[in-house]
């Protein structure tokens, strides 16, 4: 057993006894067996002493058994590790930042609370997944969307307070969140925005309340546990139609992402699309052996060309009454057609609602049809194959939504990965999740060896370098690599950083709460893991 760091193996066992008496002692897992279920599937210290392992788990079914667990924590110095499901792969699982720490699972409170049709807003519980609440939306015959994530079995709240994201207006998942109930360090319950106000109606549709808007400094960090959250929903489309775009040079990429980031700040797209190539991802043998042999750009446009395909390409979602829509992508067409000429466009599918979504499949070539249609799916397993081996870790640096760092992205990292002695990536694809950027993703193949992970760590780090020396933070990161991250941003002297842990140790100061989320340390255990 992994004990908690300055805890003896007697108060473990006290505190285990006293967790114990709160949710019951079939809800408490000290054995190996039970440890086990919370450590990482996708550890990159696998096989090694450096494993981040917990030193149980706990499973509370209330929030008054949270609060219970948080002051016994307190009492006996245990740190908890709060998740809502434990799904957040590739960013560290369900194991914690620090071995010892105690995962406090959340997942049985998994009510959904309130949903309004009129207002298009839900209120629910860190357990409630995306399959959950989907199902709640059909059973009860909401006209509402949930956004949802790639891959759907994770927590509305938890993915919302990571800054996940889906494909639908409604992607960006903690923009769209409103009002929480926190349990706080002290075991003291709390809510922000209008939930402050007892019985007020407008929990789920002000999120700034009155007073500092305090709500943002719990994604991302260990101040308090979310236990319950309102969540805006979108109404049912009248229709959803998606169009393939693709233009035929490399270096129309300027033009390209210039005038999707102009169309995207003008509201005349508001969905999320990524820039792929279809040339350099292409399974046509006779272009993938080009690909390979490291072709000349002319070679590969001219085989794009015979072969109808764009050296770059989107996919670009719209959803709304049919008229709208129709003007909308008029306007982009337009545009884009002025700006690239050679573009090409193709209406890829169309679907008219009110329809029976659980009956649609998922399209052959699109494995984000379904999710972009507000029903949650694991399609996203599909990619990769077996080259990903025995897990990924992402690599999830955030630039500006420009065609200029675009293309320079495309230059620095394949190269940053070929200094490295990595396969560089075929291109760099970047992702609109957030309005005006763009989220790179660059999975990093997790290995049974612990020399190849060791490696794959020393090139992650070194990833993180290069993009910083660009200007390049990551949007978020997997628990191994969170001090890494937060220590490039360094202005004055890391004032960020010191203003974190000046807040960490104001309303943590036992220090209990996720020690280490986002490279945020409490003063007890600073010294030691800095």
């Amino acid at each position: 057993m992994k004990l908690p760091p300055d805890v003896t193996a007697a108060n473990f066992a006290a505190a285990v006894k006293r967790f114990q008496s709160v949710v019951g002692p079939e809800w408490v897992f000290v054995s190996d067996e039970g440890v086990n279920l919370y450590r990482d599937a996708y550890t990159p210290f696998r096989g090694e002493p450096d494993e981040y392992i917990p030193s149980g788990g706990i499973g509370p079914n209330s929030v008054e058994q949270v609060q219970e667990i948080v002051r016994i924590a307190n009492e006996f110095k245990i740190p908890l590790w709060p998740v809502s499901t434990g799904r957040n792969l590739g960013y560290g699982g369900a194991a914690p930042r620090m071995t010892g720490t105690m995962v406090l699972d959340l997942k049985q409170i998994n009510r959904v609370l309130e949903v309004n049709d009129s207002l298009a807003y839900a209120i629910v519980e860190p357990g409630v997944s995306y399959f959950d609440f989907y199902r709640h939306l059909q059973d009860n015959h909401h006209k509402l969307w949930l956004d949802c994530p790639d891959p759907g079995w994770g927590s509305v709240i938890g993915n919302a307070l990571e800054h996940g994201n889906g494909h639908t207006p409604y992607q960006d998942h903690f923009d769209f969140h409103c009002g929480m109930e926190l349990v706080l360090a002290n075991g003291e319950l709390m809510r922000t925005g209008m939930g402050a106000l007892p019985n007020s109606p407008s929990w789920g549709t002000f999120k700034y309340g009155f007073g500092p808007h305090i709500s943002p400094m719990f994604s991302q960090s260990n101040f308090g546990i979310v236990t319950k959250m309102g969540i805006w929903l979108m109404p049912e489309p009248e229709a959803v139609k998606n169009y393939l775009v693709a233009v035929p040079a490399k270096t129309d990429l300027v033009p390209f992402v210039d005038t999707l980031a102009n169309l995207m700040a003008r509201g005349i797209t508001d969905t999320n699309w990524a820039i792929g190539s279809p040339i350099l991802t292409s399974q046509n043998p006779k272009i993938a052996a080009l690909v390979a042999s490291g072709a000349p750009t002319e070679e590969l446009e001219r085989a794009g060309r015979d072969a109808n395909l764009g050296y770059w390409g989107t996919r670009l979602r719209f959803y709304g009454p049919p008229e709208i829509i129709d003007a909308q992508w008029k306007y982009a067409w337009e545009h884009l057609s002025a700006a690239i000429p050679g573009a090409t466009f193709k209406l890829a599918a169309s679907f008219t609602f009110p329809m029976d979504r659980d009956s649609i499949e998922e399209p052959p070539d699109d494995v984000f049809g379904k999710t972009a249609l507000g029903i949650p799916s694991l399609s996203i397993f599909s990619l990769g194959g077996t080259t990903r081996r025995d897990g990924h870790i992402f690599f999830s640096p955030i630039i500006p939504m420009s065609g200029r760092e675009m293309a320079k992205a495309q230059v620095i990292f394949p190269q940053a990965f070929k200094d490295l002695g990595m396969k560089p990536p075929e291109l760099v694809g970047g992702w609109s999740w957030f309005k005006r950027n763009l989220v790179l993703l660059m999975p990093m193949t997790i290995s049974k060896d612990p020399a190849e992970n060791k490696k794959m760590r020393e090139n992650y780090r070194s990833l993180i370098k290069i993009a910083a020396a660009n200007g390049w933070g990551e949007y978020r990161t997997a628990t191994a690599f969170m001090d890494h991250v937060m220590d490039q941003l360094s202005f004055n002297n890391h004032a960020l950083r010191r203003y974190h842990e000046t807040i960490k140790d104001a309303v943590d100061p036992n220090g209990i709460l996720a020690p280490g989320k986002s490279g945020i340390w409490p003063k007890r255990y600073r010294e030691s893991h800095t």
